[in-house]
């Protein structure tokens, strides 16, 4: 339960019964009114804008709205007591027993608290990592990764219907290249001296075992035969070896998209030449010739002639954008566009595609694209993902050879230990994905507050520390959630216990917060503040016997204690679930 939807819900039977009252005007418009917690909070636990936003149509004053307004809450069951504080606002001071009652949900209720209906099944596509199959993924693309599948798992908890999707870059010049890289490779397999790697090849080690492969099986019959006997037979087998590896890769970090779409199929099956008859049909196509850009390097796809052109700026682009290469091919732009169009076919009008920052200049003509193939039903929304600079000893962590210019996602996670794919996956959402980050190797293995993975997992482990010493006095049954749950929560009544209670009870407001923005960064700051309260909690029990969460002389007070215990797991538990952490019962 979203308490605060719940008091919004509320406020508003308050004003509808204040209308048929004749106190307020009749269809009052509440939709706008918000229920929030105040930003100090010594002005209580929720606040209502409700008398501001009615004033003007109801043509009073807010602090007169207000009064009216202010007892039907105070008669509320839950509220303790009522302000009315500067121009009208309304702030509500709840009681206790409204926050027992919380975390009895929260035990009841299991990893599944905070799941939410907010979606109403909506179905969106979200895209992220759509690497080119042309080498191993390097440390951007993790970030891109794991934003994406974190936020593939928040709109399922908010109640979307979410796929997860990967778009295989299997087509045009790039792909090309990676098949002479591999005939090169195949070459040296054979025992010709290769020397340097020719500029616009593919360099990285990670070529050799598939020139290697590709001699083991077809010998050396291709090695001095023309291009166009071999080039698709190579080509196949490279992008079939490098996506198995992808997709290895991104196994390790947890990560099975639902849905591989291929490029190259795609294009195949004629997708494009149906962008281009709708696009025609719906007089968005012409033929003319675009003005260079000015005061900036022409664009790759700017070129002086007549050109067909996709009307680009009637749906929010700088420029209209070309369709097809002064070759007659299509440009990258138009199999963009029918991926996005089969994806919209397929029923997802929302779409969410995870890009890098150096893609930033592309967002404008994609979204002006779906607009325009869809009739305006579809909707583009792009997260793009800044740099990730990666340091360790102070300095910037070295390149790999094995990748021949970058640092790979395995190479990351492997130096990370047997925690790597969850220490990964934690930093990378401590930080908005617009935002440049550093990850420091040596912080993201220090065993201190500093390190927010580390200090999120203890508060987990030491919650099932305190869970084990207590199966020592206690029966194995009564620690059982259910069981919690129905103790005299009553005695959790210090002040640091009831403020973990309000941060459990508003993870369900983060969960939906968080699925709105579309922001998944969000639960891993929730996360480390709530950690940062039981370990605050822990640490007050160790100078006062009274708050220690066993008490073999208080079974009463030590049930209800351990019933905060379990809450604060439960809910760890189920944000790292969110951000695909494990959440470790132990520390080693």
């Amino acid at each position: 339960m979203n308490l605060f939807r719940q008091f919004q819900s509320d406020i508003s039977g308050i004003i509808e019964k204040l209308s048929k009252d004749g106190a307020l005007p009749d269809k009052l418009d509440t939709s706008k009114i918000t229920v929030e917690p105040p930003r100090d909070p010594t002005h209580g636990d929720i606040s209502t804008n409700a008398a501001m936003v009615l004033a003007k149509p109801a043509g009073m004053k807010p602090r007169d709205i207000a009064a009216l307004i202010a007892p039907g809450i105070e008669a509320l069951e839950a509220v303790a007591k009522v302000e009315i504080a500067g121009p009208g606002f309304i702030n509500a001071t709840l009681a206790d027993s409204f926050w027992h009652d919380r975390l009895a949900d929260v035990l009841t209720a299991g990893t599944d608290y905070g799941n939410s209906d907010i979606g109403d099944g909506v179905k969106i596509n979200v895209e992220y990592v759509s690497a080119n199959p042309t080498g191993p993924l390097h440390v951007a693309h993790a970030r891109g990764a794991v934003v994406g599948d974190a936020l593939v798992n928040l709109l399922r908890k908010a109640g979307f219907d979410v796929t997860s999707e990967y778009y295989i870059n299997d087509a045009g010049n790039q792909v090309d290249q990676l098949a002479r890289s591999a005939h090169l490779r195949y070459r040296e397999a054979l025992g010709e001296e290769i020397g340097e790697v020719p500029e616009g090849l593919y360099p990285g080690e990670y070529m050799i075992p598939i020139g290697a492969e590709l001699a083991d099986t077809l010998g050396d019959g291709l090695k001095d035969a023309p291009e166009e006997e071999w080039i698709d037979t190579f080509r196949n087998v490279a992008i079939e070896r490098l996506l198995a590896q992808i997709k290895d890769d991104l196994g390790a970090l947890g990560i099975d998209q639902d849905v591989y779409t291929s490029e190259r199929d795609l294009v195949a099956a004629g997708k494009v030449e149906h962008v281009q008859d709708l696009l025609e049909a719906r007089g968005l196509i012409y033929l003319g010739v675009l003005e260079p850009p000015k005061g900036k390097a022409a664009p790759e796809d700017w070129e002086p002639r007549e050109q067909t052109l996709f009307k680009a700026t009637e749906f929010g682009d700088d420029t209209d954008r070309p369709l097809k290469k002064s070759d007659g091919s299509w440009t990258y732009f138009s199999n963009d566009i029918a991926n996005h169009l089969d994806k919209f076919e397929r029923g997802f009008k929302t779409m969410i595609d995870v890009w890098g920052a150096d893609h930033g200049g592309y967002v404008k003509r994609m979204q002006a694209a779906v607009r325009a193939v869809t009739g305006g039903e579809g909707e583009l929304e792009v997260k793009l993902c800044q740099i990730v600079h990666l340091k360790k000893g102070g300095e910037p962590f070295r390149m790999s050879k094995r990748a021949g210019n970058f640092v790979t996602l395995r190479d990351l996670i492997d130096e990370l230990g047997e925690n790597g794919k969850d220490i990964v996956r934690f930093i990378m959402l401590t930080r908005k994905n617009d935002s440049q980050m550093d990850f420091d190797l040596d912080k993201a293995l220090e065993q201190s507050r500093d390190n927010p993975v580390f200090y999120v997992q203890y508060a987990h482990a030491r919650c099932h520390s305190v869970l084990r010493n207590a199966a020592e006095v206690i029966d194995a049954a009564d620690l059982a959630p259910e069981k919690l749950a129905k103790a005299d929560l009553s005695l959790l009544n210090d002040s640091s216990e009831i403020e973990i209670i309000r941060m459990l009870a508003n993870w369900p407001k983060t969960v939906e917060a968080a699925a709105e923005a579309q922001e998944p960064h969000r639960i891993a700051f929730y996360l480390n503040d709530l950690a940062a309260l039981f370990h605050g909690l822990w640490n007050k029990g160790k100078d006062n016997s009274r708050l220690r969460f066993i008490d073999e002389n208080d079974p009463d007070a030590t049930r209800a204690r351990l019933g905060l215990v379990v809450g604060v797991a439960t809910v760890i538990s189920s944000g790292l679930q969110v951000i695909g952490v494990t959440p470790l019962e132990e520390l080693r």
